[in-house]
This record gives structure tokens, sequence and C-alpha cells, in this order.
């Protein structure tokens, strides 16, 4: 009983934004293995936000929801506190966009991260932070059309600078502040960077990944027609590879997390004939975007196989389809 109540208690992990498109499939996940799961909210009694989390399995036994404010200092102490891994998900929620767009994202998703870090820091029992990252943070670059992009990429700050990108800007200012943060400290920091994620979602209200999805396969066109060319990775990869990355001792650094890299065109020529009886355009005005694919060997070393494009899109318009969001 003793070596099982040690099992449990070490599997007891903090999740950030648990709420979110990829943060909920984590936690499904989490609960699934058999771990204890903090995760952390922005209000635990919003059952319109939260109500999807409690009804999971393993929830009653196993889920805390917690309230935790990502611009707060010390908010997430209580929530980190005897946990022996965190997943850091959460992102600023943006309100009415300001004249200074740049300032609204950027700060706040780096401060958030180091506030969070900062909390796991006074943890004495974490062995490992997981940070979810993602690819814009490798593939934003000026040199793109050679050999496959791996974890030593960086996207380029001064590009993201002039197109604008402030969602890859913040993201990877942000993933390279962790890095200096648990360097100058000695934290154990491992960072997954997935794709554009594909799959069932959980919560009621859509995030602007799913929006899109849905938005396309209605057949509104300036949906996605500044994908371009665009990595793809099915959400329960992305859980199982946060998953993976934590338990796996060896694993250390960075690790890319995509299935498949197409163009637009091919993407909507792909599901427009998988699913006839949907609007979805055959051809789309893409905005063009260099050639670029992504290596995902170092991921692939620890065990991952990717599902493929129409895996990934037969469960998601499976469940946007049951939840009366989509018309067969």
């Amino acid at each position: 009983m003793e070596e099982m109540m040690k099992d449990l208690e070490g599997k007891k992990v903090c999740v950030t934004g648990a709420s979110g498109f990829v943060a909920s499939w984590l936690v499904k996940s989490l609960l699934l293995s058999g771990y204890r799961v903090i995760g952390t909210v922005r209000d635990p009694d919003d059952e319109n936000k939260v109500g999807h989390l409690r009804r999971l399995d393993g929830a009653r036994e196993r889920l805390e929801l917690v309230q935790a404010d990502l611009l707060k200092e010390g908010s997430f102490d209580d929530a980190v506190f005897g946990c022996h891994g965190v997943f850091h998900l959460a992102s600023p929620v943006l309100g009415t966009p300001k004249s200074d767009l740049k300032v609204e994202i950027l700060q706040p998703a780096i401060d958030g991260t180091l506030n969070v870090l900062r909390s796991c820091k006074r943890n004495p029992r974490l062995r490992r932070v997981v940070l979810t990252s993602s690819s814009s943070t490798v593939r934003i670059r000026a040199d793109l059309g050679g050999a496959p992009l791996d974890e030593s990429s960086w996207s380029s700050e001064e590009l993201c600078e002039k197109l604008q990108i402030w969602y890859a800007l913040s993201k990877t200012l942000a993933e390279k502040a962790a890095w200096r943060f648990c360097e100058e400290n000695g934290m154990d920091l491992v960072t997954v960077m997935p794709s554009f994620v594909i799959g069932p979602s959980l919560p009621a209200a859509l995030s602007s990944t799913a929006s899109d999805v849905v938005g396309l396969l209605k057949g509104e066109r300036e949906r996605f027609e500044w994908h371009g060319r665009m990595g793809y990775v099915h959400i329960d990869d992305v859980a199982l590879s946060q998953i993976l990355v934590y338990e796996t001792q060896r694993a250390r650094g960075r690790y890319l997390c995509s299935s498949t890299v197409i163009d637009v065109d091919e993407l909507v020529a792909i599901l427009s004939s998988r699913y006839p009886s949907l609007p979805i355009p055959k051809t789309l005005h893409k905005h063009e975007r260099p050639h670029y694919d992504l290596d995902v060997s170092k991921l692939r070393g620890l065990g991952i196989t990717f599902r493929s494009i129409e895996q990934m899109f037969d469960d998601c318009v499976q469940s946007l389809t049951m939840q009366g969001l989509l018309s067969p």
C-alpha cells in the first residue's frame, strides 16, 4: 500500500491553462494514464469554461481545478507546490486589441511564462517542466527551402518584427526567456513545439484554431487562405508527446511535434475529396509561403508514431458533427 501511495504521489502534476483546446486534451490523457492533476484556470466555478474537465474519466478522483492569474506574481505557488511535474500551456488572454498590439501580446507572454517558472523554482519536489511552445518558433526564417528544419533552428526575431507576426515572436521570446531562466536556476526544462493542431475539441467554446477549421469545413475560404504551407498534427499526438518527454528521463531540449507539412491547396484537395458532403473549397487563393519541411526525428526517436492528415481530420469532423457544429 505504501508503494502504491508513493507511486500516485509521484504522478502529481500541474497543467496551466487547463481549460484550453490543447491543455484539456492533455488533462484527459494524464487522467487516463493515472496521474493526479492540478489544473489552473481563471475561474474554477465557471461551468461553461471548466465543465468539460469535471466530466472527464477520473476527474472526480484525481483532478483539482484551482484559480491562477498568469500575470500575478506568486499566483501559481500553491498550484505547483508538491507537484513533480508542471506542464505550462497557459497563454495571456487578449481583450479588445489596443493601438500597440505588439506590446499587448509580447510582454504578457514573456512575463506569464517567467511567473510560472518562478513558482516552479519555489517547489523543492519539482522534477521537470514541460513548456508547450510552437513550431512558429522555428520556421519564420528568410533562409527556408534547404534541409528540413530541426530543433536547432530559431525563427528570426527581425523577420517576425518586419512581417508583424506577433504570435510567432511572442512564442519565440517566451521560449528563449524560459531557457535562460531554467539554465540560470538549474531547472530541468523540455519544450514541445507543435505545428497546427487538429482534432476533437473538448471545450464548449471553440479556440481560434478550432474555429478556423470549422470555417474551412463550412466553405469559408478566408479562414485558411493565409496558411500557405503549414505543418499539421493530431491533438492526441501532441498530448502523448508532452507526456512522453515528461516521463522519459533522457529527454532533453526542444522537440518539434508535427505529422505532415503540406501546401494549403493540397490540403483542401484532400479534404474536399474525403468529405464530399461538406462545402469545402477545392482551391484557395493562398498567400505564397516559402517551401519548408520539419525534421521530427528527435521526437520519433522517443517512440512517437504520428497519425496521418486523414486520421486527424476524420476525428475532427466526427467530433464537430457530434457537437452539432457540422451537418454531415
